[in-house]
């Protein structure tokens, strides 16, 4: 954003702080016109034909625009991603905690990456992780949504599920 000394324009279309419109003057009438008024020349519009200046408080102008920029940053919510790892022959009070640690997270509006990584002969045998992969989401049906199916990619099986409740 260009601010008094760096337009370089020679004819600008002024509006005053207040939002009305001063018309077209040169750059000096108008450097004069902000001066006066202890104020900056702001230009707002540079691809206008002329380019559209604002006489303003640019150091008030800046900081009002970060405090609006923290307080959208306050009212997001960022999705965190856990991870709970499975195992092709995971025992079932195994699994049931594992469970229980992804509706935990899933009530907290977290996302949980599922993995199952597959060693030695247990590649031979995929269909075990996929059951083990669709009877974890199953469970989990009632506060999560199968965001990304299981999927075989090298040695890993991944799953992504996303939480139902909107918090």
């Amino acid at each position: 954003m260009q601010i008094n000394g760096t337009i370089k324009d020679k004819q600008l279309r002024v509006i005053a702080e207040d939002g009305s419109q001063l018309g077209l003057m040169s750059l000096s009438q108008a450097l004069n016109l902000a001066t006066d008024k202890n104020l900056d020349l702001v230009k707002i519009a540079p691809m206008a034909s002329p380019p559209v200046c604002k006489i303003m408080d640019y150091g008030k102008h800046r900081f009002e625009q970060s405090k609006k920029g923290k307080e959208a940053k306050k009212k997001q919510h960022v999705v965190e991603t856990k991870e709970i790892r499975l195992s092709l022959k995971i025992d079932k009070h195994d699994f049931d905690t594992k469970v229980n640690h992804a509706k935990k997270f899933l009530k907290n509006g977290s996302r949980i990456k599922v993995s199952i990584r597959l060693k030695g002969r247990e590649m031979g045998h995929p269909e075990i992780a996929y059951e083990v992969m669709r009877k974890f989401a199953e469970i989990c049906f009632d506060i999560a949504n199968v965001e990304r199916k299981a999927k075989l990619d090298g040695h890993n099986m991944f799953m992504f599920l996303s939480s139902k409740i909107k918090l």
